[in-house]
């Protein structure tokens, strides 16, 4: 019994070492990947706080629990076109959050009731303040919006791949957010860049685009 015993809790410490170590993979948790930042010495070795602390929360901001990062005040310009037949407006949501670093005007490392942070986030992860190339977000997509374009399931039948309907696992309060595509904790299920599947053939994409 106790060699058993010895198996089962060495298998575990296995897993566990394999989990922290090897977090950069898809769909293996937050640890070791882009959203890890406990490396960076402004981080003090942590990785949650970034966005989220469990004393003195930003508890004015909505869809995010205990939050930690400065907000972005930005003014975006959203996506348009003359066949787009959803109302698109401001980010608001997650995806604002999101934007609170990726839009260029906030620094990474302005957590904690810090304002003046120095670390900009650049490269491919620079979506800045023009969103008008970009995937529109922030926006209701509902069974009338559906039936409105032609070109998009309905939301609330149409199977997601995740287990359930896209509303039910895909959008925040019937909206589409950047989370509808990207994990941002890198959670089981998680692909390349963190998306919320692999996108291989257009899969993601096809999820909502009736093409």
């Amino acid at each position: 019994m106790m060699k058993q015993l010895f198996s089962l809790v060495t298998i575990a410490v296995v897993f566990v070492f394999m989990g922290t170590s090897f977090g950069q993979t898809p769909g293996t948790g937050i640890t070791g990947s882009d959203h890890d930042f406990s490396s960076s010495g402004w981080s003090g070795g942590e990785i949650c706080i970034v966005c989220h602390t469990p004393h003195h929360a930003d508890n004015t901001v909505s869809d995010a629990p205990l939050w930690n990062h400065e907000v972005t005040t930005a003014t975006f310009t959203p996506y348009s076109s003359s066949t787009l037949n959803a109302t698109v407006g401001q980010p608001d949501g997650v995806s604002k959050l999101c934007l609170s670093c990726h839009d260029g005007t906030v620094a990474i490392d302005n957590f904690g009731g810090t304002t003046n942070g120095s670390n900009m986030i650049n490269g491919n992860e620079l979506i800045g303040t023009d969103l008008s190339d970009d995937h529109p977000v922030s926006f209701t997509y509902d069974a009338t919006l559906a039936s409105a374009d032609g070109g998009v399931y309905d939301p609330t039948t149409a199977n997601s791949g995740l287990g359930s309907t896209i509303d039910s696992d895909m959008l925040t309060d019937n909206k589409l957010q950047c989370s509808s595509c990207h994990d941002v904790h890198n959670g089981p299920g998680a692909a390349d860049k963190l998306l919320v599947m692999s996108n291989a053939n257009s899969a993601l994409c096809l999820t909502c685009h009736n093409k």
